[in-house]
């Protein structure tokens, strides 16, 4: 019985010991992706590098495996609003900058794991949503579809952002 006793308390107290060392091994391997992430220097990419200086932003950043895009609008060279008033056309020059982007990178849709879109024609974009089948052709990313009162300039409809993963 005593042995048993003596058995008993050992297997319990080892079960704390496996616990700590497992919490350590998995502290070292969380320091370790955290320390690859730090360690990688942003990719900075600008689509119209003149238009994005004078708003003061970047088209996209390039982390890792990750990218951020941010929202694409219809827009010339110059920054001026294209296709004013004809969302769907707008919709489909969006996707033509963000392809360009993606493309920048070694990307294409099927590596888009989130979209968001803005439009101040919620009833409108959804009559042209059925553009997107030609864009998203083997799934569809995550994301948000948000009526907004207004976007930066008047004549802009939609805005279009995306967050890509590519595997190495």
């Amino acid at each position: 019985m005593k042995s048993l006793i003596f058995y008993l308390l050992l297997f319990a107290l080892s079960i704390p010991t496996l616990s700590c060392e497992q919490k350590e091994k998995e502290v070292a391997t969380v320091k370790e992706e955290k320390n690859i992430l730090t360690n990688e220097k942003p990719e900075y990419f600008q689509l119209r590098p003149e238009v994005e200086k004078a708003y003061g932003y970047t088209h996209a950043v390039k982390i890792g495996n990750e990218i951020k895009i941010s929202g694409a609008v219809s827009m010339d060279d110059e920054g001026n609003p294209t296709a004013v008033g004809d969302l769907g056309q707008q919709m489909k020059n969006c996707y033509t900058d963000l392809e360009k982007i993606l493309t920048h990178f070694g990307c294409t849709f099927d590596d888009v794991v989130v979209e968001n879109v803005f439009t101040t024609d919620m009833a409108l974009f959804l009559e042209n949503a059925g553009y997107r089948n030609t864009i998203y052709t083997k799934h569809f990313p995550t994301g948000s579809w948000l009526g907004v009162k207004e976007l930066a300039l008047p004549e802009i409809m939609i805005e279009i952002e995306l967050e890509v993963y590519k595997a190495n």
